[in-house]
C-alpha cells in the first residue's frame, strides 16, 4: 500500500439523494484501501431533498465523512472554497475537489494523491489526455469544454490540455494561496480561473473519465465566464500577469 500523506477530499452535494448510496459506496473502497483520509461533505440550501440528512446520518455511523452544512453559501464556488476553509483549518496535506453524482469517479482518488507525493503542487483531472474520456456526455457539453479549453489556452497563454475539468488536488500551501485571492469567477469559470493562476506551480494533469452529464450550463455562468476570460486576457495585454 502505497502511503500518502494526510489527506481530505471536499465534494459539493447538491440534491444527490438518487445516487447517494453508490456514490458513498465507491468513496468508503477508496477509503478502506488507502487507510487514511478524510471526506467533507459541503451542502447548502440550493439541495431541497434528502441530501444533507443523508449525509449526517452517515457521519454520525463512520466519523471518515464529514456533512458540512453552509446556507450562507451564494453560488458553486462559495461551496468549493467553503470545503477549502474546512480542510485547511483541519490541517491536510493534500486537498482534493472533486462533484458528485458519479460525474466523477472516486477511484481516480488514489492517482491524484500519488501525483501530489510526487512532487506536483497542483494534479488537474483531463478528460482530453491519453487515458481520460467524457463517457456519454451531451455533444453540446463536449464542445462548450473543448472549445473553453481552446478559447482559453489561447487568450490566457496556458497550455494544459482540459481548462475546465472540476477534478483536481492541490498541496495545502496551494490552497492557502486559493483561499487567499478573490477570485473573480462565480460559477464554472472558477476551474479554468485557477488552472490560469495557478500555472506557475508544478503542475501534472491526470487522465480522468467523466461519467455522466452534470446540469446544464446556465446563461448566467456563461456570461460570467466569458466577462472573467475577457478581464484576464486584458488585463494580460497590459502586462498584469496574475499568478497565485
Amino acid at each position: 500500500m502505497y502511503v500518502y500523506q494526510d489527506w481530505a477530499a471536499i465534494i459539493p452535494m447538491a440534491n444527490e439523494e438518487e445516487d447517494f448510496n453508490p456514490f458513498v459506496e465507491l468513496l468508503t473502497k477508496v477509503l478502506d484501501a488507502e487507510g487514511t483520509g478524510k471526506i467533507y461533505f459541503i451542502i447548502d440550501n440550493v439541495s431541497k431533498d434528502r441530501t444533507l440528512e443523508m449525509a449526517q446520518e452517515l457521519s454520525k455511523k463512520d466519523p471518515r465523512f464529514e456533512a458540512v452544512f453552509a446556507p450562507e453559501n451564494r453560488s458553486v464556488v462559495d461551496a468549493y472554497l467553503k470545503g477549502f476553509r474546512v480542510a485547511y483549518d483541519r490541517g491536510h496535506e493534500l486537498i482534493i475537489e472533486m462533484d458528485a453524482g458519479l460525474s466523477h469517479d472516486p477511484r481516480a482518488i488514489p492517482m491524484f494523491l500519488r501525483v501530489l507525493n510526487e512532487g506536483n503542487e497542483c494534479a488537474f483531472g483531463s478528460r482530453f489526455i491519453n487515458g481520460g474520456s467524457m463517457g456519454d456526455s451531451p455533444f453540446k457539453r463536449r464542445t462548450l469544454s473543448k472549445t473553453g479549453t481552446t478559447l482559453a489556452n489561447i487568450l490566457l497563454g496556458t497550455k494544459l490540455h482540459d481548462m475546465t475539468s472540476g477534478f483536481q488536488g492541490f498541496h495545502r500551501n496551494v490552497i492557502k494561496a486559493i483561499l487567499d485571492y478573490k477570485l473573480k469567477s462565480t460559477a464554472h469559470f472558477y476551474q479554468t480561473e485557477l488552472r490560469y493562476l495557478l500555472r506557475k506551480r508544478r503542475i501534472f494533469e491526470v487522465p480522468i473519465h467523466y461519467q455522466a452529464p452534470s446540469p446544464r450550463v446556465s446563461s448566467k455562468a456563461i456570461k460570467n465566464a466569458n466577462e472573467t476570460l475577457l478581464w484576464y486576457f486584458k488585463e494580460r495585454i497590459k502586462g498584469n500577469h496574475y499568478t497565485i
